[in-house]
């Protein structure tokens, strides 16, 4: 582990195997006091814990790269023997691949465009929901087209330039930080790339996620797309950045609603619920709008239950039918009942989602972790979903003013947990760039066929609007 204190030192996690009446009171953090899996720097003896409470941290590598560089090459010294098999079956492979990932440059050698992100310990929630996003060309896009950010000090005050970790405390930016690392993804490079700046503002900013525990990464992506609008919103140092793209119409007052006035993240993955709430006693209605970065759908119950190897399978879930259960017409129970302000007391209602505004881009997430008396349990249904054409114009509030193909939608990226439980297990990512399909397993990336990606059992997708509609649209506005 590297110290916070020292440019290269390596530090080692305490043992306490050794005293009977457990850990000494000595041996604790420096900062919060806490006992609870503490590293001591070998070169100042430094401990810190990595906790939540911290403000301080280590991290699990030096600042080259020296750790990660022994660890590949007693890898590659494991492995050299089935080196020459795997390139050969690599090479068929490649050559046999209709579908082929693998791009051929000016040289004629093959070289994968996809990078990958290291695993920092347990960050592959992180590095999975880094991926997909990269894979949304609209909005990865902006962020690579932003201008360096710095702090300001003398002559350069009012620039923008870049954000360092040896800036201080004060010097973090997300925005900056998620713009490299979507500037070094897509870029060719054989080595996989390490997010640990990113992570370390990610701490600063974000402390529930502080720690090397597995994390949701659902959780994760919309505390990251908060804060990214939250910053975004308060454009650092004053200065300009490229306009978020916009859509002319009334539902953009009900997306500016959402933590104030409209970045390209509400721009993009903003849409708009109407909840309409009827009282069954005088029949009194109430509509609400609601905006949403992604919709959280229930895995209908009739598809949770485990089937035996003696049992037939029953009907397959789809993702229609998460959306159809999500929109239908639901009657409330005893702890949700309605105050009608015409009974002037609560009462027995029900409830219908509409859509009223489709984003750009549709982020489903799958519930796919229930609270039980004790724990969390995973409901590990498959989830059949399309790969395009997926069509939302039956949930629209007003389908007839919308045009067909406003309502089509591609699959981009998809994000899948594996394991059993939401504190445990690894996350990968699926992503679609140029009509390839990769798979991101952190560090690693590897060229996928469409066959694979629809039988994995997605927790996150993300559909992006039919490009032609877009094209339509700025047609007519010119």
């Amino acid at each position: 582990m590297e110290c916070p204190h020292l440019n290269s030192s390596v530090c080692t996690s305490i043992d306490y195997s050794g005293f009977p009446n457990g850990s000494p009171s000595s041996w604790c953090c420096s900062v919060c006091r806490s006992n609870k899996s503490p590293w001591v720097c070998l070169t100042c003896l430094s401990v810190h814990c990595g906790s939540y409470r911290c403000d301080d941290f280590v991290v699990n590598d030096t600042r080259l790269g020296q750790v990660q560089k022994v660890r590949e090459h007693l890898q590659s010294l494991e492995n050299a023997p089935l080196t020459a098999d795997r390139t050969l079956k690599r090479k068929l492979l490649e050559s046999s691949s209709p579908n082929s990932k693998l791009l051929k440059d000016n040289g004629g050698a093959s070289t994968l465009c996809a990078t990958g992100l290291r695993n920092l310990g347990n960050t592959c929630f992180m590095n999975a929901i880094l991926q997909s996003l990269s894979n949304i060309q609209l909005f990865s896009c902006y962020f690579k087209e932003l201008p360096a950010v710095a702090l300001r000090s003398g002559k350069t005050a009012g620039r923008r330039m870049y954000h360092t970790r040896s800036q201080g405390d004060t010097s973090v930016s997300l925005v900056e930080e998620f713009r490299k690392t979507l500037c070094s993804l897509w870029q060719g490079n054989p080595t996989a790339f390490s997010p640990d700046s990113l992570f370390y503002v990610v701490w600063k900013i974000m402390p529930s996620f502080r720690g090397y525990q597995q994390q949701d990464a659902h959780e994760f992506m919309r505390y990251l797309l908060d804060h990214l609008h939250r910053e975004l919103q308060g454009n650092r140092n004053g200065a300009k950045t490229p306009a978020a793209p916009q859509r002319e119409d009334g539902a953009n007052a009900a997306c500016k609603s959402l933590n104030g006035s409209s970045t390209v993240v509400t721009s993009i993955f903003g849409g708009v619920l109407q909840n309409e709430v009827n009282c069954l006693v005088c029949g009194t209605e109430s509509r609400k709008y609601d905006p949403f970065l992604d919709l959280s759908l229930d895995i209908p119950s009739q598809f949770r239950h485990k089937r035996t190897k003696d049992q037939e399978p029953g009907p397959t879930c789809t993702l229609l039918d998460c959306l159809r259960s999500f929109t239908d017409l639901e009657e409330l129970d005893e702890t949700e009942f309605y105050m009608c302000h015409k009974c002037k007391k609560k009462q027995k209602s029900t409830k219908k989602f509409w859509v009223q505004k489709l984003p750009k881009v549709l982020c489903l997430h799958l519930k796919r972790f229930h609270w039980t008396s004790y724990l969390r349990n995973k409901v590990d249904t498959y989830v059949e979903f399309p790969l395009r054409d997926l069509d939302m114009r039956g949930y629209l509030l007003e389908p007839e003013n919308s045009l067909r193909g406003g309502c089509l939608y591609d699959l981009a990226a998809v994000v899948v947990h594996h394991g059993s439980g939401v504190g445990s297990g690894h996350y990968t990512a699926y992503g679609r760039q140029e009509g390839r399909w990769y798979h991101f397993n952190d560090s690693t990336v590897t060229p996928t066929e469409e066959e694979t990606v629809v039988k994995a059992k997605a927790y996150i997708l993300f559909y992006t609007e039919r490009n032609d509609t877009a094209s339509s649209e700025m047609d007519t506005k010119l």
